[in-house]
């Protein structure tokens, strides 16, 4: 079965492309059960034969087995028949992500390279990177959403690479499910609490633009919020977009997590050139999407990310305009040394030059956290991802276009 997903096209607007897919999801013969929603799971069932008036009892049982005991063979299932676990094991899986290899940095920061399950039209496997940082009293995950990315930042390793597709549902929650899996995460215990976990909170900050994948994102960050399952509270799980203004109306209503834009510039040339998307949608069309994001308050503010790019955005003048250009919205400001990867000619701001940013900010009241880089030796910082698909062949590349041209 082929399904195709949500993708980007050509944007009319001078100077600026959106990266097209070069393929589309190729479903595996027996699908994963993991990241299905609770009525596409019940109908899951339904296709093996369980009969309507035992779906809630054995969607309940499953979601159990797979979220809060994290069980990767359906034989472990001991509350449910065998004979429905013997259906359950022709038709389905439980397949997460397969870990080839993982970097573990000098500060303890992980980064694995996960291939996705299933088959693809190129016959390569798929593959992205996803980051687990360990912190004093919580573990972020940070999750990737497309296998390349859409945008073509200027400053960001992972914008170098091409668009191959987005991610389903379940890849995005099966990273969240090998990770559990190889920290030891998961429990026995029928109720575990939240402050229990060492994957404590998730951020939507890996590969790919979050909101160009929106249905997948969505699907799947319920999946991981939901109370009787994984159980990550939405106030621990952070989306960030590069500014995709229609979207972030419907990120608030309709999944309801704490929202992180990447500004990195206050002038509108300065900010075609780091993130070419805001020749779309220019900063006062984002600046406005923002102060309308729903539940916006003082308890939940946004996060705008600011990379310091040594003599490009980091004079006191920025600051003073990113102070009044964020005049009303309550916000925090997340100020992030620029982290170097091959091939950039962006440097990194002088030390003394980020706190004298960072006083600006803070004398105007809003909170200015200089992000301390973290997994920068194995390239695992912020906008250092890459995964080894961009390995791929100018050759490889063009067959891959044509296929999808004659599909």
């Amino acid at each position: 079965m082929t399904v195709t997903l949500e993708t980007t096209e050509t944007a009319p607007i001078p100077g600026f492309v959106e990266k097209t897919a070069l393929e589309r999801y190729v479903a595996p013969a027996k699908p994963s059960l993991v990241g299905l929603s609770r009525v596409a799971l019940a109908e899951a069932l339904g296709t093996v034969g369980v009969a309507p008036a035992q779906q809630k009892m054995r969607v309940q049982q499953l979601w159990h087995w797979i979220y809060v005991r994290g069980t990767q063979d359906f034989a472990e299932m001991t509350s449910v028949s065998k004979e429905l676990r013997a259906t359950l094991d022709a038709h389905f899986t439980l397949a997460r992500p397969e870990m080839v290899a993982e970097q573990i940095s000098v500060d303890g920061t992980r980064k694995w390279l996960l291939r996705l399950p299933g088959e693809s039209q190129s016959g390569r496997a798929h593959e992205v990177e996803c980051v687990y940082i360990p912190e004093t009293g919580r573990g972020t995950l940070c999750l990737s959403s497309q296998v390349g990315c859409t945008l073509t930042c200027s400053f960001c390793h992972t914008g170098t690479q091409r668009l191959v597709r987005n991610l389903t549902p379940g890849e995005i929650v099966g990273q969240v499910m090998l990770a559990r899996d190889r920290l030891g995460d998961f429990s026995s215990a029928a109720s575990p609490s939240e402050g229990s976990r060492l994957v404590s909170n998730i951020v939507m900050m890996g590969m790919g633009e979050p909101l160009y994948n929106f249905e997948a994102v969505r699907d799947a960050l319920l999946v991981v919020s939901d109370g009787d399952g994984l159980g990550l509270s939405r106030r621990r799980i952070t989306l960030s977009t590069s500014g995709v203004v229609p979207m972030i109306q419907r990120a608030g209503d309709e999944i309801g997590v704490a929202l992180a834009v990447s500004l990195h510039a206050v002038r509108d040339d300065l900010r075609n050139e780091l993130v070419p998307l805001n020749r779309k949608y220019p900063i006062a069309v984002l600046m406005e999407a923002c102060r309308n994001y729903p539940g916006l308050s003082n308890a939940r503010r946004i996060t705008f990310e600011y990379v310091m790019l040594k003599g490009v955005n980091d004079t006191l003048a920025d600051a003073k305009e990113l102070v009044r250009l964020l005049k009303g919205i309550p916000a925090k400001i997340n100020l992030i040394p620029f982290n170097p990867w091959p091939g950039t000619h962006y440097e990194c701001s002088d030390w003394d030059q980020i706190e004298k940013f960072s006083e600006v900010v803070f004398d105007a009241g809003y909170a200015s956290p200089v992000r301390t880089p973290r997994g920068r030796d194995i390239l695992a910082a912020c906008g250092q991802l890459k995964s080894a698909t961009e390995k791929m062949s100018a050759r490889e590349r063009l067959a891959l276009r044509a296929m999808a041209m004659t599909d």
